[in-house]
């Protein structure tokens, strides 16, 4: 009996001490690749943002996080400052799949320079075209287009811009977050009441 009272112990012993290795070890691990990672990730924004911005000399100038809330929900964007307009990160999260996380460019005067789609979990060959259909001179192209002159809704809706085939509610989602995030930026009063979001009101939110 003792000697398995002993044996045991020794065993619990062994565990701890494996643990706190582990434990160590991952601790060391964390801080050895959490520069490298973070310098990456700031890389990879960089980069995208001078993709959006259709420049190779973009300066972000600051950034600022903007909480704005559109039909009863309130929505957080971030705005990239930049010496080229601004860049701003914004979701809608009632894209088909759920969130549609999109990285935006902007002139000044709310010329869309381009834009990049930094989260989605729409379905792969319908929804997920939202990565290349916007873009410039693809079919639903937006590049070019003003956020404060056109009508940036699905032509289904009356707007200008021709819908992914057979998946509206991403399309709507995509526009959403594009005029969102002009309006997020220039603070607007009327809480961005955009065309996509005011064809949903008279459907009674539907999509």
């Amino acid at each position: 009996m003792e000697r398995l009272k002993s044996n045991l112990q020794n065993m619990v012993g062994v565990l701890v001490g494996v643990a706190f290795v582990c434990a160590l070890l991952l601790s060391v691990f964390n801080k050895v690749t959490s520069g490298p990672v973070a310098e990456q990730a700031a890389k990879t924004l960089q980069d995208g943002i001078k993709n959006v911005m259709q420049s190779d000399s973009v300066v972000v100038e600051g950034d600022t996080i903007v909480e704005k809330e559109f039909n009863g929900k309130m929505l957080s964007f971030v705005v990239h400052n930049t010496n080229k307009g601004v860049a701003v990160e914004s979701t809608d999260p009632n894209a088909f799949g759920g969130n549609l996380k999109v990285l935006v460019g902007f002139a000044e005067d709310g010329e869309i320079l381009g834009y990049t789609i930094l989260e989605s979990a729409e379905t792969p060959g319908l929804g997920a075209k939202a990565a290349e259909w916007f873009l410039d001179e693809a079919p639903g192209d937006i590049v070019g287009l003003n956020a404060w002159k056109n009508n940036l809704m699905v032509t289904q809706d009356g707007g200008e811009v021709n819908a992914i085939t057979a998946s509206t509610i991403t399309s709507r989602a995509f526009l959403r977050a594009i005029t969102q995030a002009w309006s997020a930026y220039r603070g607007d009063k009327d809480d961005a009441k955009t065309g996509a979001t005011e064809q949903e009101e008279k459907k009674g939110g539907k999509k």
